[in-house]
Formats: C-alpha cells, structure tokens, sequence
C-alpha cells in the first residue's frame, strides 16, 4: 500500500478521501439513530407529562388570560408564558420587577423589610441597576425617598407603572404571538412516533446510499 502511494500520490490520496467520507457518514448514521432514538423517548415522556393533572390548563382558563394581565400574571402557567415571552424579547426586567414587589408585599417581619428593598431598589431602579425597569423621573425619585423607611408598600406606584407599562405594550403583543397562539390553538402534527420515525427513516436511506457509495 505504501509503495503504491508513493508510485500514486493523487490516486491514494483519493482513496483515503472516500475512505474518510465513508467513515464521516457512518458516524453520521450513527448520530442520527441516536436523535431517533431520544425523540422517540422525548415522545413518550412527553406524553406522561400530558397525563398529569398538574400540568393541564383548560382551554377555557387559557382564554381567561386573554381577558386581562391580572388573569394572565395570576396564574402559575400564565406567569411561566409570559415571562418566556418577555425574556425573549430581551424584557424580562418588567415582570421580574412586578414579582418581585409582590413577594415583597408579603413580608411578614418588620427587621427584614430594609433589606428586601434595598435589593430591589437595587436591583431594578437605581442608576447603576442591573435590570433598570423605564420609570419616569418623578416615580423613580419618588421612591428612591421611599428607600429611607422601607414600607410594605413603597414600591406600590412603581409596580402600578411597570404594570401599565406591560399592558399597553408587550400584553398585546403575547397575545398575538405563539407563546398564547399554541396554547389556544388546536394541536398540530409534529415529530409525535410516526412522524419522527418516517422523518428519520428517510434521513438514514439517504445516508445509506451515500455511505454504500463512498465504502
């Protein structure tokens, strides 16, 4: 073999080419047996998670969220929805913020209202803030006196404006998107068994063919 190569360099080199293309795709076929076999999984898991009580959410309680933020935002399912919404519209500081303060709102001990709001002042009204929500000036300054004896509700007209503010804005825009569109719309066919399996079927005949070519 090695005198060969050396007497035919460009033939040997073309050779080993589709030597390596044949390995190249058998690990290829490899991967996507692999992907077959996850999604088949994926699609069983997928159902036992639709069999779970705690996991439904009615249609008619999905439409409810249609009706108002409160409704949407209220719900554990409808926050989760909304929040991947905001999160992928680069937004999620708005909601962030909303449940922040209604977290805050529920202290019970008086020692650690200081220090709660301080985190949250920091965290998303101050200059320097990491998720600096878009108050106006007089709300913002508004509060930031507020930090100077923290009540349960000093951060209420913030919240109220961030709340408006979410409303207006990305609210509607949920509404119109898939994040709310695919959960009041009817199920569509997608990569369930028999669709998965056909897929990648096709996927691996092809690859067959190429693999039988180049071995």
């Amino acid at each position: 073999m090695g005198s060969w190569c050396q007497e035919q360099p460009y033939l040997c080199a073309g050779r080993q080419g589709l030597v390596q293309g044949a390995k190249d795709m058998k690990h290829r076929l490899g991967v996507l047996l692999q992907k077959s076999e996850s999604c088949d999984y994926g699609s069983s898991q997928g159902k036992k998670e639709k069999v779970s009580p705690s996991q439904r959410v009615s249609q008619e309680e999905v439409k409810k969220w249609a009706e108002s933020l409160e409704n949407l935002i209220h719900h554990d399912r409808g926050l989760a929805a909304f929040r991947a919404f905001l999160k992928s519209e680069y937004s999620e500081e708005n909601i962030e913020f909303w449940v922040s303060c209604e977290d805050y709102k529920k202290t019970k001990s008086p020692a650690k209202l200081s220090t709660k709001a301080r985190k949250i002042y920091d965290e998303f009204i101050s200059v320097q803030a990491t998720k600096e929500v878009n108050l106006d000036s007089c709300t913002r300054e508004k509060t930031s006196h507020n930090m100077l004896e923290p009540t349960l509700s000093c951060f209420d007209e913030a919240q109220r404006k961030i709340f408006t503010l979410m409303e207006k804005d990305s609210y509607r825009r949920f509404l119109k998107s898939p994040y709310y569109l695919d959960l009041v719309s009817p199920p569509r066919a997608g990569c369930g068994p028999e669709n998965c399996k056909r897929a990648h079927a096709h996927a691996l005949d092809c690859n067959s063919n190429i693999i039988s070519q180049c071995a």
